[in-house]
């Protein structure tokens, strides 16, 4: 049984100002960054917000955000894996032009040579 509080807010990321917000998940307001007034991504509870000089942790973060990949988890297994480096993100994306399979899957994919494999058995 899942132990994780249900009521941890949830981080909203501007890329261009390269902020985040932790808002609690009832708010019901609207999340407008205020740098620049853009339109905040809701990241998910699990996002580990980079520093604002990590260049690289900002690319890799809004090319998830950006695929549809988030931080959102339902219980405490967390969200799954996620690239933490541009070379890790560039993999995937090779692999899924090379195989097809949807950007955000292979972007989620911890193995890259699984990427547009059919789970055989003993695989997930």
């Amino acid at each position: 049984m899942c132990t994780r509080p249900a009521h941890l807010g949830r981080h909203h990321v501007c890329l261009e100002c390269r902020v985040g917000f932790k808002h609690r998940v009832d708010e019901p307001r609207s999340r407008l960054c205020p740098n620049c007034a853009g339109e905040l991504i809701d990241a998910g509870s699990d996002l580990e917000v980079p520093r604002r000089g990590d260049d690289a942790g900002w690319r890799v973060l809004g090319t998830l955000l950006r695929a549809g990949v988030t931080f959102h988890s339902t219980c405490c297994d967390g969200p799954g894996w996620r690239p933490r480096t541009m070379v890790q993100v560039r993999e995937r994306l090779a692999a899924a032009e090379r195989t097809g399979v949807p950007v955000a899957e292979a972007l989620t994919t911890f193995d890259v040579d699984g990427i547009g494999r059919a789970p055989g058995p003993g695989r997930r």
